[in-house]
């Protein structure tokens, strides 16, 4: 994260272990830019969530599965009169990805000012449609997957909800749908944020850091 294209490049390259990883995926020793991505998504479609307490409630038919905060931050969510989440992190009849899988300018990319200073989509696009817009991520597991946004702007999901309830940073690109919902009392907040709690479900083993690396992160040896 943070880093550039040649400089993620470089660093695979240069490490052994990925290289004959690469090798074994893809055929070659050579890593480029093109085979990281393809690595990152071939892997991202093996991470699936399901069978969280929002799936059992509305698609189970367990009435039980979602506490009375978590139901009611569910028709805020729903609701285009109040929190409107929905709009971007679609639930269909039959199931819930949680994402538009489109490009919206939340105002991420611009400063307070208004100033875009992180192009997002158009730098690669070139396409005034795309200035400052950055793909809508799942919601899934939300709560376990900080920091937020695609920079890590924001370290906890409550100060990522306070975005949204902000309107967003303005710019001449906004999107049409983002709007202040400073009007969600704080106990209507506590109910998003508990229903954003109710799409958590156990992941597959393996889709964490290698065990190695994971020793490292929580200071083990």
């Amino acid at each position: 994260m943070a880093s550039t294209h040649v400089d993620v490049v470089k660093r695979l390259q240069a490490d052994a272990k990925y290289v004959a990883l690469f090798k074994q995926a893809w055929g070659t020793e050579r890593i480029t830019i093109d085979l990281v991505a393809k690595s990152i998504a071939s892997f991202e479609r093996t991470v699936l969530s399901g069978n969280s307490p929002f799936d059992r409630f509305y698609y189970g038919h367990d009435k039980t599965a979602l506490s009375p905060a978590a139901q009611r931050g569910l028709k805020l969510f729903m609701d285009p009169k109040k929190a409107n989440c929905e709009v971007c992190h679609t639930i269909g009849k039959d199931y819930a990805l949680f994402t538009d899988d489109k490009f919206h300018n939340l105002g991420i990319g611009a400063d307070i000012q208004g100033n875009m200073v992180d192009l997002g989509r158009y730098e690669q696009t070139k396409n005034e449609a795309d200035w400052g817009a950055f793909k809508t991520p799942t919601l899934r597991n939300i709560a376990q997957r900080a920091p937020y946004m695609h920079d890590g702007t924001f370290p906890g999901i409550r100060d990522a909800l306070g975005h949204y309830i902000g309107g967003g940073n303005q710019n001449p690109h906004l999107d049409k749908q983002m709007h202040a919902i400073d009007f969600l009392s704080f106990d209507e907040r506590d109910d998003l944020l508990a229903f954003l709690d109710s799409l958590s479900a156990p992941l597959p083993d393996n889709v964490g850091p290698p065990p190695d690396l994971a020793g490292k992160q929580t200071g083990q040896k």
